[in-house]
């Protein structure tokens, strides 16, 4: 046994200033984050996986409107919500990935049951939702996933003609991607991520979350790193699985490899966002080159570290 467990979780990065955030928004997210980590702690400190603890992190936010991904999603400019997600096992390799599939209520649960159940890494649209059919898995109606202030998101960059972060702007408690990250008592690490895309993208759009290496990776060789932003700009860089490299091949720690990707290698591909990362010795890592980015943290000792804003 390894003897010691870390997870890490984030919930969106982007224009996040704290003079825009009212005491009581701020405690409802940081209520929604400790809940979110505490599931995947709970699974952890009783020797479940750490695919099962990264999931079940992820769950909760995709339970909860405050973000970006399952109940929280944005429109996209035809007016509906296409979900993307996926998770893999530092262990094996394996992994399974959705994109642009709509009324599943959990897609990181979906990605899964591709992960466990099927020969196949990634699936999109009707084909996904068949499988997830087939899984028992639970949907839910249009209005379950319907949200005022989404919709009024989507007007507003309808008139601006823009594509946007959900987290762009004003801050009224809706944020973006959420992911998970960890590395459980045998020594295996995994990465789960989850997100409803950004306001006004094209219909069929996919970003970095369900393309693996790019938005989400895990390898007990090295790390495991779960990514948000704008995915276009971690889709050009590779930028998860590029984490792992620079600690497999480089030797970098995790520290200098997060940091040189985030900070150095995306802004020079209009990237902007941060990951979360855990390495195979449980240290962990959450930096990010946007004004913020929700997340939280516990390794071996129980603490709990909670963060929004840049230190």
């Amino acid at each position: 046994m390894n003897q010691r467990y870390s997870i890490a979780i984030h919930g969106g990065a982007g224009t996040i200033r704290q003079g825009e955030m009212t005491p009581e928004k701020q405690n409802e997210i940081e209520k929604t984050l400790n809940r979110s980590i505490k599931a995947g702690i709970n699974i952890l400190k009783a020797g479940g996986s750490a695919i099962d603890a990264t999931a079940s992190a992820v769950v909760v936010m995709e339970d909860s409107p405050l973000f970006n991904a399952g109940k929280g999603c944005v429109f996209n400019s035809a007016g509906f919500i296409e979900m993307d997600a996926s998770i893999m096992c530092g262990k094996t390799l394996d992994a399974g990935a959705v994109t642009c599939v709509r009324n599943v209520r959990n897609p990181i649960l979906l990605s899964q049951e591709l992960l466990t159940g099927s020969r196949h890494v990634l699936l999109s649209g009707k084909g996904a939702e068949d499988f997830a059919r087939k899984a028992g898995l639970a949907f839910e109606a249009d209005d379950y996933f319907f949200t005022r202030h989404r919709y009024e998101q989507l007007q507003k960059a309808k008139t601006e003609e823009t594509v946007q972060l959900d987290h762009s702007g004003s801050n009224d408690g809706k944020f973006g991607t959420v992911g998970a990250v960890a590395l459980d008592l045998a020594g295996n690490l995994a990465a789960a991520t989850s997100t409803g895309g950004m306001t006004n993208q094209a219909e069929g759009r996919v970003g970095d979350t369900p393309i693996i290496g790019s938005g989400n990776y895990a390898n007990n060789q090295t790390c495991a790193v779960s990514c948000t932003g704008i995915g276009e700009g971690f889709m050009r860089s590779v930028t998860a699985f590029d984490v792992s490299a620079l600690i497999e091949y480089k030797g970098l720690s995790l520290t200098e490899a997060c940091e040189y990707v985030i900070h150095e290698k995306l802004p020079k591909v209009r990237g902007m966002g941060g990951l979360i990362a855990v390495d195979i010795r449980g240290n962990i890592a959450v930096p990010f080159n946007s004004e913020g980015m929700y997340r939280a943290w516990c390794q071996q000792n129980g603490e709990v570290h909670i963060g929004m804003y840049r230190e």
